[in-house]
């Protein structure tokens, strides 16, 4: 029997906010029980209503900012408030990166029980235009006449009634109402339920998700969008192996170059993962290097290597680097990768580093390597952090994409391994989001 939805209170309440939640709320406490209202800001006085009530926590949005913190600023985006792309438009980007710092150092103590020797500076970037990685949804919605395409609406699976984006690379994010208008000129119009969005350095790539067959009139006219704006137009019929070229009719040549890493040019896939801000990116891999301090002498391993990103760089300054990623496909893009830029001192193995029984066979967990380098998903890097104590190496890089699993494999580095937190900051990959990217060194004698 389905669980009936508590009736939520009516009218406008006022509401202290004291801090900040991990997904950009703000948290008040009303007669003891948490209140995470969207919009609010801490130290504020809003006046908020409730969208949802549960039995560990209320939910709710503002309404009225009484009392406004001095961080608090107009938002770009003209639809900020509606839009789950953004959750921190409202606030200063120099507090953004702040209140990330603290998250990053609250995690680390609390579930890692670990604090770093010292806090690195953030490595910030643009703040507008920046992404350019994404996977924008698309439905044809009748009572409004149009395809909508962009992001989900905040806490909700309905896709937001956008004209722009104003953190997408401007190649598509100010094209978003154009976009709407071509998948509505579509005969497939209510058959396309997402757009991937792919760039690289020189060009701009489209992947139309299509789940049924596109008449010849809907190919012209994605040629045609395709023609008058320089973006390449794929097609998805099915899973990532089906993505097929519409213009032009080769594959896109999409790539994008580390000029601090020796000027290294690393080609992708339009569907293969790769870090969304290019300017972040940079400055990453080249405090990646710095702090893994090679001499030219040393074995490196690179754990959850994708395509080369850090591989290849850490390649040009190091003996020998090994690189682990368990997508094929990613592989390859690396192996090709590091032939197209002459590097011959690089091995490569396909393995899953989150399956138990895999690892048990892993032949590279059975060598020696000076230098660990780690770049896992969100979901952390549990499964292989508890092996890494018998490899030798005196440092280890963790690059994070969410603070509480860092926090996790931290205190294990610390407390089972012996290794100890030199050192830790965070990286402002996705501005006016919630995303935390930080980055963690680990030192051994």
């Amino acid at each position: 029997m389905a669980r009936r939805r508590k009736r939520l209170p009516e009218g406008a309440f006022t509401a202290r906010i004291e801090s900040l939640a991990h997904d950009g709320r703000g948290v008040a406490r009303i007669d003891g029980k948490a209140v995470f209202i969207d919009g609010a800001l801490p130290g504020e006085t809003v006046e908020f209503v409730y969208t949802w009530r549960r039995r560990s926590h209320d939910e709710g949005r503002v309404v009225r900012v009484l009392e406004a913190s001095p961080q608090r600023v107009e938002p770009r985006c003209p639809h900020a408030e509606v839009c789950g792309g953004c959750s921190l438009q409202h606030l200063d980007p120099v507090a953004q990166i702040e209140a990330k710092q603290a998250l990053l150092l609250e995690n680390l103590a609390r579930l890692g029980k670990v604090e770093p020797a010292r806090v690195l500076p953030p490595l910030q970037g643009p703040v507008w235009g920046y992404r350019r990685k994404a996977r924008l949804g698309a439905r044809w919605v009748a009572k409004k006449g149009k395809v909508l395409v962009g992001f989900r609406e905040k806490r909700d699976r309905r896709i937001a009634d956008l004209s722009r984006c104003e953190v997408l690379d401007p190649a598509v994010g100010q094209r978003i109402a154009a976009l709407s208008h071509l998948v509505g000129s579509l005969g497939i119009a209510d058959a396309v339920p997402q757009i991937e969005v792919a760039v690289g350095d020189a060009a701009a790539a489209l992947v139309f998700r299509v789940l049924r067959e596109p008449t010849r009139e809907d190919r012209e006219r994605l040629v045609a969008f395709g023609k008058e704006t320089g973006l390449r137009i794929l097609l998805q019929p099915g899973g990532p192996e089906t993505v097929t070229p519409l213009w032009p009719e080769a594959p896109p040549d999409l790539c994008y170059r580390l000029p601090e890493a020796g000027g290294i040019e690393l080609h992708f896939l339009p569907t293969d993962f790769t870090q969304v801000n290019a300017a972040i990116n940079r400055a990453m891999v080249a405090r990646a290097l710095e702090l893994l301090a090679l001499d030219g002498s040393e074995r490196v391993l690179d754990l959850f290597c994708g395509l080369g990103n850090f591989t290849l760089p850490i390649a040009r300054q190091a003996r020998e680097v090994t690189g682990v990623e368990g997508e094929p496909g990613l592989v390859a893009r690396a192996r090709e990768n590091a032939e197209r830029n002459g590097l011959g001192n690089l091995r490569f193995h396909v393995a899953n580093l989150m399956d138990e029984e895999e690892l048990e066979q892993a032949p590279w967990l059975r060598e020696t390597f000076d230098r660990i380098l780690l770049d896992p998903p969100r979901s952390g890097a549990k499964e292989v952090t508890p092996r890494l104590g018998d490899l030798g190496a005196a440092r280890i890089l963790y690059v994070s994409c969410h603070p509480a699993t860092l926090a996790r494999d931290a205190g294990i580095l610390v407390h089972e391994l012996g290794y100890r937190l030199e050192a830790a900051g965070v990286m402002d990959m996705f501005p006016h989001t919630a995303h935390v990217e930080s980055m963690a060194l680990f030192l051994r004698d």
